[in-house]
C-alpha cells in the first residue's frame, strides 16, 4: 500500500511540473523579436488599422481624446468581464516598458512581469504582424499623451481567472500562420489585404465564429458570429454573403455609407472610424482579399 501511495505522489507530482511545463509563457528568442527602432509616422497606419482607440480610449472619444489611452469600457464575454488597460506612455501605462516587451505583449500575449495576457487582447491576429510593424506602432504610441491612473479589474470568474491555464490555451490557438492559404501568384493586394484583415485589422476576431473554448473557427472564417456584447449577431463577409463590389466594401470603409445609402451602425461604427484613417490603397487591398476569401455559407 505504501508503494502504490508513494506511486500515486510520484504520478501527481510528474502530472503538475508537466502541467507547469506546457501552461509556461513562450517568448520570443531574441532572433525572432523587433530589433531596430521604430517610425511613429508608419506606426500611425498601424495604430489605425489595428483599432487601439476603439478599446483604450474613453468611450465615445472623439478627435485628439482618442488618442489617450487610459483604458475604455469593460468587454464583457461569456469568459467574465475584460477591462482594456491603460497604453498610454506613462507609468501607469506602457511608459516603463521596452520594445522587447511591447514585442512579447503583441505577438505571445505575455506581460512584462511573465504572466498570459487574456485573449480579449487579440494578440491570436497580432501574432501575424512582421517585427518592423511592431516597432513602428511602439514608437508611435509612445509618442501620444500619457494618461494617469489604472481602470479598475475586470471580473472573472473560476475557472478562467485561472490565469496559467491560458498557456495551454495558446498551444492550441495562437497560431501566426496565415488563416487563408493564397496561391503564389495573388495579386499584390490582396496579398497585402490578407496582411491587414488577418493581422493588425483582427477582423476575424469579430467576424468569425469561435468553439467552446473561445478559439476562433479557422474552417468558418469571416461567417459571422455572435456579438460578444450580447447584441445581435456580426455579419458574415465573405463573397458569397457580402455581394458589394470590391469598390463598394472600400468606400464603405472609407465613408461609412452602403451601397444602398444606409449608413454604418454598431460596434462597427468604431472600426469604420479607424478605417477612415487609412489610405484608399489600404482599403482597397482589405475589399480585394474579401472578395478573394472562400465563401462560408451560413
Amino acid at each position: 500500500m505504501k508503494r502504490l501511495l508513494a506511486g500515486l505522489a510520484g504520478l501527481t507530482l510528474l502530472g503538475a511540473l508537466a502541467g507547469w511545463f506546457v501552461t509556461a509563457p513562450q517568448p520570443l528568442d531574441q532572433a525572432e523579436r523587433a530589433q531596430r527602432p521604430g517610425d511613429p509616422a508608419r506606426g500611425a497606419r498601424l495604430f489605425h488599422a489595428g483599432g487601439c482607440a476603439s478599446c483604450h480610449a474613453a468611450k465615445g472619444a472623439k478627435g485628439e481624446a482618442r488618442l489617450r489611452l487610459g483604458g475604455g469600457a469593460p468587454l464583457v464575454t461569456p469568459f467574465g468581464s475584460f477591462q482594456p488597460p491603460n497604453i498610454s506612455p506613462g507609468p501607469d501605462g506602457i511608459g516603463n516598458w521596452s520594445l522587447a516587451e511591447f514585442d512579447n505583449a503583441m505577438r505571445r500575449g505575455i506581460s512584462p512581469d511573465g504572466r498570459h495576457y487574456y485573449p480579449a487582447f487579440p494578440y491570436t491576429s497580432y501574432a501575424r504582424m512582421t517585427p518592423g510593424d511592431i516597432a513602428d506602432l511602439f514608437a508611435y504610441l509612445t509618442r501620444l499623451p500619457a494618461v494617469a491612473g489604472k481602470p479598475a479589474a475586470g471580473d472573472i470568474p473560476f475557472p478562467f481567472n485561472i490565469r496559467r491555464g491560458i498557456g495551454l490555451w495558446k498551444r492550441l490557438y495562437l497560431n501566426p500562420a496565415p488563416i487563408v492559404a493564397l496561391p503564389e501568384n495573388a495579386p499584390a493586394d490582396v496579398k497585402a489585404g490578407q496582411y491587414l484583415v488577418e493581422g493588425p485589422g483582427h477582423c476575424g476576431e469579430c467576424h468569425s465564429p469561435r468553439d467552446g473554448l473561445g478559439g476562433v473557427d479557422r474552417a468558418r472564417w469571416l461567417a459571422g458570429a455572435a456579438d460578444p456584447e450580447g447584441k445581435g449577431r456580426i455579419p458574415n463577409i465573405t463573397p458569397g454573403k457580402l455581394a458589394w463590389s470590391a469598390a463598394e466594401i472600400a468606400d464603405y470603409l472609407k465613408t461609412g455609407f452602403t451601397p444602398d445609402y444606409d449608413s454604418v451602425g454598431g460596434t462597427m461604427v468604431e472600426v469604420q472610424a479607424n478605417m477612415a484613417e487609412l489610405s484608399d490603397s489600404d482599403r482597397a487591398a482589405i475589399a480585394a482579399y474579401l472578395k478573394a476569401v472562400p465563401t462560408v455559407k451560413p
